[in-house]
């Protein structure tokens, strides 16, 4: 899609035909006061793209309980970036408007393993999936791995300042993923051709252990931190006892009980099929982050 110009094409779907008009060059970053959609928003605008960034919160108000504020940060679309809610029911809804009001391309954050993950966890990245790919226009998707920024923006970052780690995987290695890295990535999706109807998944360059992401952590900062190996029972008793809601501690559990089998423990390709370069190391994440002091 040569988001520069107008375009038009005619596509059908269960008996109907539609239109499709994708005008000018605008950007739905949806999700934009998160980890991605913050990043995504600011490399879009440094290279002088026309953005409009959504959240309940954001410059642009979206909320998907309220459907009166899709109509509004749709129009003059011509990219989405699609996060989507935990609640799968309003997204495809969500994607049929888009296309109505003109949307050709969808760039989708998903999650590596999302195919073979249980109940209880990403139904709505699931059901994201499904609808781009039924949509009938330009749709690519991204699988990335955890993030490095779960240890220092949330998640793990208060068991790593409080100096205790406990989480339910052992010795099962993770190729984290730097957020930034993800975002460039989303960024030059929404932007380039050549990438329709693929699917990335995005790892770092190595898989690290918890423990020795934790350690890595410790001697940064010189502090003593470590980490604990939960069963799952365990951890979720931890998890409902630090006030943690049974939908959140139920998807920790299922993502957990994914990432044990060692489905997504080896790295993979996708920054560097997308991008042309290595992703960013684990090691250099930490001296980054270590040196700000949010560890301390």
């Amino acid at each position: 899609m040569d988001a520069g110009r107008w375009h038009m094409e005619e596509w059908s779907r269960g008996g109907l035909t539609r239109v499709v008009t994708t005008r000018g060059h605008e950007f739905l970053v949806l999700g934009a006061t998160g980890k991605t959609g913050r990043r995504v928003v600011r490399r879009l605008r440094a290279a002088g793209e026309t953005v409009r960034a959504a959240s309940r919160s954001g410059e642009v108000r979206f909320d998907w309980a309220d459907r009166a504020s899709w109509s509004a940060a749709l129009n003059g679309v011509s990219a989405v970036y699609l996060v989507a809610p935990d609640d799968p029911a309003p997204v495809r809804d969500f994607v049929d408007e888009a296309v109505t009001a003109g949307v050709g391309r969808f760039v989708v954050l998903s999650g590596r393993g999302i195919d073979h993950i249980g109940p209880g966890f990403g139904e709505g990245m699931i059901e994201a999936e499904r609808a781009v790919r039924a949509s009938g226009v330009e749709w690519t998707i991204i699988r990335p791995n955890n993030f490095d920024q779960n240890f220092d923006e949330d998640l793990w970052h208060a068991p790593l300042r409080e100096g205790r780690l406990a989480l339910p995987i052992g010795e099962v290695p993770e190729p984290f993923v730097d957020v930034e890295d993800v975002a460039e990535v989303a960024a030059t999706l929404l932007t380039a051709d050549g990438h329709a109807g693929r699917t990335y998944e995005l790892s770092g360059p190595r898989g690290l252990t918890f423990g020795e992401v934790v350690d890595q952590v410790a001697a940064a900062t010189g502090r003593v931190i470590r980490f604990e190996s939960l069963t799952l029972p365990e951890y979720r008793a931890e998890l409902l006892a630090a006030g943690v809601p049974e939908a959140g501690a139920t998807a920790l559990c299922a993502m957990f009980a994914l990432h044990q089998t060692g489905v997504t423990s080896e790295p993979v390709d996708g920054v560097r099929s997308v991008l042309g370069r290595e992703p960013a190391t684990f090691e250099a994440y930490v001296a980054r982050v270590a040196a700000t002091g949010a560890w301390s």
